[in-house]
């Protein structure tokens, strides 16, 4: 639990619950128990913010209440803070900077957003791009220049077709890559190479958040079948 000052309030933020504090508002924060405080925080340059935010015309999105329940944008923010001992790439960071937007305009002050309309053809492109160039780095420029749709728009509308980011979604691909190696009798560190992982760690770590156990586990249930 975490109690703070803000905006000439005493707030409160239980585990889970997200805090989202505009720029230049003072604020303090302290643990609301004896049993102390950890967080992991990110800092984000407004400008950014304002570039995803797309229909909100450039404008930082204001969000009146500091603390709230929101499970995808939550999942967002726990995806890149559980990944900061390594560089973000590219892809990775706009697809993030353009969740976060998108979940500040849920909860802004200001509700009026112009949706456009979903490009199928540009994210069926990107879709099959991904997928065949899955174990090498992508970059957002690359995704704009064969669809022909600004990377945060792009990112916005692959969430709406396919349920995912385009980041995402190269990296299922990687897996279905690495599970087929691993079929095929390759170990462990050389699936995680084939299918454009860091390292075997990195491999691990995604293995075990998408499908609740580690490649090593898999690999002796599918044996054991």
């Amino acid at each position: 639990m975490q109690t703070f000052r803000y905006r000439g309030a005493a707030r409160f933020s239980m585990p889970g619950q997200l805090i989202i504090l505009h720029p230049d508002e003072l604020h303090d924060g302290g643990a609301g128990t004896e049993s102390g405080l950890r967080y992991r925080m990110a800092y984000i340059p407004p400008d950014r913010i304002a570039d995803a935010a797309g229909g909100a015309g450039g404008r930082l999105p204001f969000v009146p209440a500091p603390v709230m329940d929101d499970p995808n944008l939550r999942a967002s923010l726990a995806d890149v803070l559980d990944d900061l001992d390594r560089e973000i790439g590219d892809l990775k960071l706009d697809c993030f900077l353009a969740e976060v937007a998108a979940g500040l305009n849920r909860h802004s002050d200001d509700r009026r957003r112009s949706a456009s309309r979903l490009d199928g053809r540009a994210v069926s492109i990107c879709r099959d791009f991904l997928t065949e160039n899955c174990r090498r780095t992508i970059t957002s420029g690359e995704l704009e220049t064969i669809a022909g749709v600004d990377r945060f728009t792009l990112a916005r509308q692959f969430r709406t077709a396919y349920g995912t980011s385009p980041h995402r979604f190269q990296v299922l691909r990687r897996l279905d890559v690495a599970r087929r190696s691993m079929r095929n009798g390759h170990g462990l560190a050389d699936a995680a190479f084939d299918s454009g992982f860091a390292d075997q760690a990195h491999m691990t770590r995604h293995f075990k958040k998408t499908y609740g156990m580690t490649p090593g586990r898999w690999l002796a249930l599918q044996s054991a079948s």
